[in-house]
Parts: C-alpha cells; structure tokens; sequence
C-alpha cells in the first residue's frame, strides 16, 4: 500500500509502496478514505515535536473498517470509524474520571514501531495512526464508530483539529453566552475555537491573524470582529474592542510563547486564558509573577480540546448536522496522497484553513 514517511527534516515526505503492518489481537485495519494535514503534522516533520524521524505522519482519518484483532469489541467490519489523536480505552483512571484525553494507553498507543521501512529501519506512526497512508492498522482505542451522512472529508477534520478547537472552547474554556472571547491564530483549530465560542453564545467574538484569508474566514463561522496583528499592538486592538477591559476569554492556538503572553495581556482581570497551540520542545514560557498572581486571570492548557472522545465525536457530529457546526467551509484544499508535499507547502505557507487529503 501507498504510505508517506517523513525520513528527515528539510526532506521531502516520500511515497513508499510498503506492506500493510501485522495487526495485533486489540488492532483494527482501516481502509483510509480522508485526512486532513494538521499542524501537529507539520510540527513532527519539522523536528519539533519529541517524537523521532523517520515517522509517518498524519492522525485525522476517516475510513472503513476492514479487520480487526481477535481481541477487538469497540467495532466490527464494515463500521465506518474515525481516528482519534488520543486513544481512549475506557478503563483506565484517566477515563473512568473524565479526562480519557489523558489515556493511559497514550504512550503504549504512540511509541508501537508499526512499520518496517525499505531501508530496514522501522517507523512510528504519528498519534498512532499514521493517516497519511492507504490504510492504517491502530489500536482500537483510537477509533470510534459513526452512523452518520456527512462527507468523510468533513468528519475526518473531527480527529484533531474541530475537536481540539470546539472543545477548547466548550469543555477547557466553558465560554458562557453573552461574553467576549478573542482567539489567537486562526487556522483550523482556530476557526474550530471560533465556531465553538458561537455555539456557546459569545456576544464579541475577535479573530486575530496577520493572514487576510483566515481573518475573512473567521467572520464567515462566527466571528464579529478581525484583528490583523501587523496594523498595530494587537493587545491594545482587542481592549478596545471589548470596553478597554480585555476579553473574558482568550484564546493561543498558535504554539508561540510571545503569543500566550498576549493571549494574558488580552485577558480581563479574573479572566480565563486557554493554551490551545503545539509549542516546540524548547519553548519556554516566563511571565510576570506579581501580575499573574494577582491579576486572578485563570491560565489553563488545553489537551485535545478536553475531549471525550466516545461523548464528544458524536455530539459534535450532531451540531454539524443541525447545521450548528460548520465543518465544510474549513477545507480550503482537497489534494490526492500522491500530492502530499504539495499540501504540507499549503500549510507551512498558511494557504487557507484546511487541506484534506482524498481518494
């Protein structure tokens, strides 16, 4: 089968015609049919994530399920499934006390050597699933069937990145109605912040991005206000656009840490920051300590999202097909696997909002 490997950094990602992995008692084979390229995606082949090269990339899938393992129960053949960026086994602590975005399969799940390379080397898959290929063979906590009409293309975005940004939002951030909300980075998790403030019923929803494209697109799924950083202090823009007090809830969907200390600037005192964006390994993060403390601004990390996954995939399928969840205006880009450089070049260039990989 077709699989694309990210060999080293700076390095092309190469097509490979290589044998489907053995599947284990608890793996389930999945006939890939969509994937969207994620910026955690961009950040592995770049070398700035922990796990090592080569790998191949690539976590929000949607497909067919084609096998599965002796010990398999959460699906069957023939169930249409979608691959989660984290496992969730639905046993352990993490999962029985609400927090199964903290599974403790993650390691298990993500460091399983799946594939063996022409070269004799083996390979990790990305998240464990490794999306960016034909077929996968993953763990059966990492999928999660669904009875749906909507497009694969569209729930495929459901994997990481809608689910990362609606429930940053929705879960992480618990944005009340009536409030305002500002959101950093305006990508497809961004956007999916966005859509989720306005599902939660934000009055003042500002979007800020240097890129024109992504500020039109935000107002296009919610957003009442834009922001282009370089025009001026993008802190001092969104004070003024929320009373000179700062937004009730802030958003830093970009990794950067010069950002998160905007994302705190734009925050209201007793405000709520959430820290949504993939930082590199070596970031650190220093801020003020008088102003922090006493500010009595909430900072809190966002793990996919806070997602559920067996809760949360259904229930924003639902919004989407209430028309509540925009999930088709977030493609900008449908590429064929053989086109895959081409869509990495789309996202490292911030060209549109999603580029999904079809066929």
């Amino acid at each position: 089968m077709k699989v694309v490997v990210a060999y080293e950094v700076g390095r092309p990602l190469e097509i490979e015609d290589l044998p489907l992995p053995e599947p284990g008692p608890h793996d389930v084979v999945v006939r890939l049919s969509a994937s969207g390229i994620c910026h955690t995606d961009l950040t592995v082949i770049n070398g700035l994530s922990p796990l090592p090269l080569p790998i191949v990339p690539g976590h929000e899938g949607c497909g067919v399920v084609e096998e599965v393992g002796a010990e398999v129960r959460r699906v069957r053949v023939g169930d249409r499934v979608l691959a989660s960026v984290t496992p969730a086994c639905g046993q352990c602590w993490s999962c029985v006390n609400g927090m199964s975005n903290h599974c403790e399969l993650n390691a298990e799940v993500k460091r399983r050597q799946r594939f063996r390379l022409a070269d004799g080397r083996s390979a990790a898959a990305v998240c464990g699933c490794g999306t960016f290929a034909e077929a996968m063979v993953v763990h059966e906590a990492s999928v999660v069937a669904v009875r749906t009409d909507l497009a694969d293309e569209q729930l495929a975005l459901l994997g990481c990145g809608v689910t990362t940004g609606l429930g940053a939002a929705l879960n992480t951030a618990g944005v009340t109605p009536g409030s305002s909300v500002a959101v950093i980075g305006c990508g497809g998790v961004g956007q999916s912040v966005i859509q989720g403030a306005h599902i939660a019923g934000a009055a003042t929803i500002v979007a800020v991005d240097p890129v024109p494209g992504r500020r039109e697109a935000s107002i296009g799924v919610g957003a009442t206000h834009t922001v282009d950083p370089q025009a001026g202090d993008p802190v001092a823009q969104v004070r003024e656009l929320t009373g000179g007090r700062g937004a009730d809830f802030t958003f830093e969907v970009v990794g950067r840490p010069e950002l998160v200390t905007q994302a705190i600037d734009m925050a209201r005192v007793e405000g709520v920051v959430t820290l949504v964006g993939m930082p590199s390994t070596t970031d650190v993060l220093t801020l003020p300590a008088i102003s922090t403390v006493f500010s009595g601004k909430r900072i809190a990390g966002s793990v996919v999202g806070g997602a559920q996954i067996l809760r949360d995939f259904p229930r924003f399928i639902r919004l989407a097909e209430a028309g509540r969840l925009d999930l088709e205006s977030m493609i900008t880009h449908r590429i064929s696997l053989d086109e895959i450089n081409k869509g990495v070049h789309l996202l490292s260039r911030a060209e549109g909002v999603r580029t999904v990989i079809v066929g």
